[in-house]
C-alpha cells in the first residue's frame, strides 16, 4: 500500500495597513520595493546620487541663512558669529535705498512678466499656422540663436547699440527728430531696454514648450470646429487656446513667482552711474553689500527677504489658479 505523502504546508505573508511586511513583530520594507530595487539596480544607483546632489547643493546651504541673524564673520563661522536677531532686516528696511530698490525690482518684475509671458505664446501660435515645413523650422532655429549668446555679449551689443551715435539710438532720434543720445541713460528707458533684452534672447526658446503643447492637441478638434463653421481665430479661441491652457497656467504660477527675482547679472553689464535711480535692483543690492562690501549677514537678510516675497507669490498664485481653473502645480 502506497504511503501518502505529506501535505506541503505552506507559509503566508501578509501586509498591514501602512503595506509592511507582517511577521514575528519586525517590521521591513514594503515587498514590492524590495523587489523593485533587485529588479532596476541601476535606475536607484542613479538615483541615489541624483538625491545626494540635492542634499549637498540644495538643502545643506541652508544652513547659511543663519548669516541673516548673524554679525558673520567668516573666521566664527555659522554658529560662533554674534547673534543679532532682526537687526540686519532693520538695517535694510531702515536704509536710504529701500524704496528705489523695490520700486524698481517691482517694475523691471512685473513689465518682464507682462511683455515676456504671452510673448512666447503669441510666438508659439503663429509658428502653428505655418504651413511650410521648411521656413518653420528656419525660423524656429532663427530665434533660437540669440538664446545660446552669453550675458556678456548680450549686453555689449545693447550698450553699443543704444549709446550715443549707436544704431538704435540713431535710429530713435531719426523718428523724434532729436539728437542721438544714451537711451540706457534716460530715466525709465532702462527697464524697457532691459525687457526687450530678455525678449530677444528668450523668445525663442521660451516657445518650445508651448510648441510642444500645441503638438498635442488632437487634430480632429479642428476638423469638427471647422466643420462647425469656425474660421482661423474661433478655432484658435474655442480649440487652441483652452489645449494649451494648462501649459499656460503652469507656467504663469512660475514666473510669477520670479517677478522679484530679477537678475543682477544683465542689470551689471548695463548699469552705470548715470542710470543707477533706476537700474539699481534687490539682488544689486545683495551683490554690492555681499561681496564688495563684505556685508554678509546685510546680504543674506535682504536675499531671504527676496526668497520670501517669491514664495509668497508663487503660493498664492498657485492657490488662485487652483481655485479658478482647476489647474496646478502642487
Amino acid at each position: 500500500m502506497a504511503k501518502k505523502k505529506p501535505k506541503r504546508s505552506y507559509t503566508t505573508t501578509t501586509l498591514d495597513s501602512s503595506g509592511y511586511i507582517e511577521g514575528g513583530g519586525v517590521r521591513a520594507l514594503p515587498h514590492n520595493l524590495w523587489v523593485d530595487i533587485k529588479r532596476n539596480k541601476v535606475l536607484y544607483v542613479c538615483l541615489t546620487f541624483i538625491l545626494a546632489f540635492f542634499v549637498i547643493f540644495s538643502f545643506l546651504p541652508l544652513v547659511g541663512l543663519l548669516m541673516a541673524f548673524e554679525r558673520y564673520s567668516p573666521v566664527k563661522g555659522f554658529f560662533g558669529s554674534q547673534w543679532v536677531g532682526l537687526q540686519n532686516f532693520e538695517t535694510f528696511f531702515s536704509g536710504p535705498y529701500v524704496g528705489r530698490l523695490i520700486r524698481n525690482t517691482l517694475a523691471i518684475g512685473v513689465l518682464n512678466l507682462v511683455v515676456n509671458f504671452p510673448a512666447p505664446i503669441i510666438f508659439a501660435l503663429i509658428l502653428n499656422e505655418i504651413k511650410n515645413k521648411h521656413f518653420k523650422k528656419a525660423v524656429q532655429t532663427i530665434s533660437y540663436m540669440p538664446y545660446f549668446v552669453s550675458a556678456v555679449v548680450a549686453c555689449g551689443i545693447v550698450v553699443d547699440f543704444t549709446e550715443a551715435g549707436g544704431a538704435i539710438s540713431t535710429f530713435v532720434a531719426s523718428i523724434t527728430g532729436s539728437e542721438p543720445q544714451n537711451l540706457l541713460n534716460q530715466g525709465t528707458n532702462f527697464w524697457l531696454i532691459y525687457v526687450l533684452q530678455n525678449m530677444w534672447q528668450g523668445l525663442g526658446y521660451g516657445s518650445i514648450i508651448y510648441i510642444s503643447a500645441l503638438s498635442a492637441i488632437d487634430q480632429e478638434l479642428y476638423e469638427a470646429a471647422a466643420i462647425d463653421g469656425a474660421g482661423k481665430w474661433l478655432q484658435c479661441i474655442h480649440v487652441t487656446i483652452p489645449g494649451i491652457l494648462p501649459m499656460i497656467i503652469m507656467m504663469l504660477i512660475m514666473q510669477m513667482g520670479s517677478v522679484f527675482s530679477v537678475g543682477a547679472d544683465k542689470i551689471l553689464l548695463m548699469y552705470s552711474p548715470a542710470n543707477y535711480n533706476f537700474a539699481d535692483v534687490i539682488n544689486t543690492y545683495v551683490y554690492r553689500m555681499g561681496l564688495v562690501q563684505s556685508d554678509y549677514g546685510l546680504s543674506t537678510a535682504v536675499g531671504l527677504f527676496n526668497s520670501i516675497i517669491g514664495t509668497i507669490l508663487l503660493i498664492t498664485t498657485n492657490q488662485i489658479a487652483k481655485k479658478l481653473a482647476g489647474t496646478s502645480m502642487f
